[in-house]
């Protein structure tokens, strides 16, 4: 009988396979252009960096990197890529940054944002990244579209092998929520799932929600599009008040 085990929105099973499901070397140069179109090499923290692919590119480009994730599985895997030793790597909440100082730069990518379930805690999250922001900082962040929500009214399944798994990847949406669910079949008959939950917000409530804290210097639809329009997720550049 297969020994089943349930993780909720913890990457930690996630984060041996991650890279081998959704690394994509052309989309990691696509974030940081976008990034160093606006800003030049200076402090930054990331958050949520996850197996920091975005990071380790900006640390090589000269920005002084500090990142965390709440997974100490990702930030394993960070680590090991880190061959320099440069990057200051913190497994935490990215909700709670009052252990830190201020940075030139925040940024929360790969739709990281998105797993914020609740709007208060979207407005106590701007304030928290407005406080450990420099005077003029800029904040970077990206948020699935929605359009998201349409694209996966209809459930999508993926299936394979990766390194020594079978896996079943899903994803559906209901209301302003996707779901995402992973299953990895282990060859000693477990199964481990991770389930996964990111809400996907209107982009002129967080203009709204911005505004006590932030000028909006830019949004973008798939990098490249002006403003919001049809895509899959809306790039925001602001700038600390």
């Amino acid at each position: 009988m297969p020994m089943f085990r349930l993780k909720l929105m913890i990457y930690d099973t996630l984060a041996s396979y991650y890279d081998a499901l959704v690394k994509d070397e052309e989309a990691t140069l696509s974030w940081v252009h976008w990034i160093e179109s606006f800003q030049k090499p200076c402090s930054m923290l990331e958050l949520a960096c996850g197996s920091a692919e975005i990071t380790q590119v900006l640390s090589h480009h000269g920005f002084q990197m500090t990142a965390l994730d709440l997974s100490q599985g990702m930030i394993d895997q960070a680590k090991r890529k880190d061959k320099e030793q440069k990057i200051q790597f913190l497994c935490q909440d990215m909700r709670n940054l009052s252990n830190l100082t201020s940075f030139e730069s925040i940024a929360c990518l790969c739709d990281s944002f998105n797993y914020i379930l609740e709007k208060e805690e979207i407005v106590s999250f701007f304030k928290e990244v407005h406080d450990h922001l420099q005077p003029e900082g800029i904040f970077f962040f990206d948020s699935h579209s929605l359009d998201r929500l349409d694209e996966f009214s209809e459930e999508f399944n993926e299936t394979g092998h990766i390194e020594d798994v079978d896996y079943q990847w899903s994803i559906t949406s209901e209301e302003e929520i996707i779901y995402q669910d992973f299953a990895f079949y282990k060859e000693n008959g477990e199964v481990i799932q991770e389930h996964h939950m990111q809400r996907v917000y209107d982009p002129e409530w967080l203009k709204e929600a911005l505004h006590p804290y932030f000028y909006i210097e830019s949004i973008k639809t798939d990098f490249d599009l002006e403003g919001i329009q049809p895509g899959e997720k809306y790039f925001f550049v602001c700038r600390r008040k």
